[in-house]
């Protein structure tokens, strides 16, 4: 697999598709499962009271896997992400309703690098609050 995005076709400035995801507490179990990661601020709700967190919060590597897609699904490829970096700025707070969270992401390109890469800075947002800061990927473009 391999991107079409096309180094020429792209400017600095270029948006990509922004998307939303959604985020509930059996997301938080399903992805504690897969990643080994049961710490109980992700999933028990007391606990994460007690030690002064609002509620249940998404983990952090699974607000950057989510927001890292709308990089994915823009060049078709995941390979081409050569890079990628964030900071945890504020937590993803997942209430425990039938609604739960969301994650709203856009991005666009940065700076325009040698060797058919770009610098796509990304900002990720949870209820009216920025979750990621410093949130780059450097992609390989065809």
């Amino acid at each position: 697999m391999a991107t079409t995005i096309k180094y020429a076709d792209v400017e600095v400035g270029t948006e990509l598709p922004a998307q939303t995801f959604p985020v509930t507490r059996a997301t938080l179990v399903q992805y504690a499962g897969a990643s080994g990661d049961f710490n109980p601020i992700h999933w028990n709700e007391k606990f994460a009271v007690e030690v002064g967190l609002p509620d249940v919060i998404a983990h952090g590597m699974f607000t950057m896997a989510e927001a890292i897609r709308v990089v994915t699904d823009w060049t078709g490829d995941p390979a081409a992400v050569v890079e990628y970096g964030v900071r945890f700025t504020k937590p993803v707070v997942v209430p425990n309703d039938d609604k739960g969270a969301e994650i709203a992401v856009s991005a666009k390109v940065a700076a325009k690098l040698d060797d058919n890469r770009v610098r796509v800075d990304l900002t990720a947002m949870s209820a009216g609050q920025k979750v990621l800061g410093m949130s780059r990927a450097v992609v390989q473009l065809a």
